[in-house]
């Protein structure tokens, strides 16, 4: 837990900017529990979550000056880690071969260790739903990502997006229309 005289976030991000290594310390102290927490609500594989982790505080490191500074650090810090998450587990299922979808899906159905959640953000990519997500436009998909894969509040998702909460909303409820739609026309 940090204390109010130690650095704001987004003190810290603008100094890590400039290369301080402390301020990626202190960002790391402060977050790292909370986002392990919530990685670990999403993926049952410590090692993926333990990898993920480590990716988003290398890419924070490395990119600290693409954070625009209109939002929330924790925000920034979790959309990249759940992006981190969802890459790992991603290239972890390739190996398994990506020919047929029903394959997959049923090499991930028999992973009995994985959770729920887990199966679903691998199997996101295949059948009816992947191809009605890639059909939303850029800005309904970045909303559906953000609150129903990655997790967040619609106030979250408007920190992280940098638009307002309503839009979030708005969109969400078109997205959810248009899934709804894409997914019935499907089935028939």
């Amino acid at each position: 837990m940090w204390h109010a005289d130690e650095p704001a976030d987004a003190e810290l991000v603008r100094a890590l900017h400039r290369g301080d290594v402390d301020a990626l310390r202190m960002l790391y102290d402060r977050h790292a529990p909370w986002l392990a927490a919530r990685l670990r609500r999403r993926c049952s594989d410590q090692d993926a979550v333990a990898d993920a982790l480590q990716d988003c505080f290398t890419s924070v490191w490395r990119t600290s000056g693409s954070w625009r500074g209109d939002g929330e650090v924790a925000a920034w810090l979790w959309g990249i880690a759940i992006r981190r998450l969802v890459s790992r587990l991603r290239s972890s299922s390739a190996g398994a071969g990506r020919e047929l979808p029903e394959v997959a899906s049923s090499a991930m159905a028999d992973r009995s260790s994985e959770s729920a959640e887990e199966r679903v953000l691998l199997g996101i990519e295949y059948g009816d739903l992947g191809g009605a997500l890639e059909r939303l436009s850029p800005q309904m998909r970045a909303v559906v990502e953000a609150t129903v894969l990655d997790g967040l509040t619609s106030r979250e998702a408007a920190t992280l997006l940098g638009i307002p909460q309503n839009t979030v909303k708005t969109r969400l409820h078109r997205a959810k229309a248009q899934l709804r739609a894409d997914l019935a026309g499907g089935a028939s």
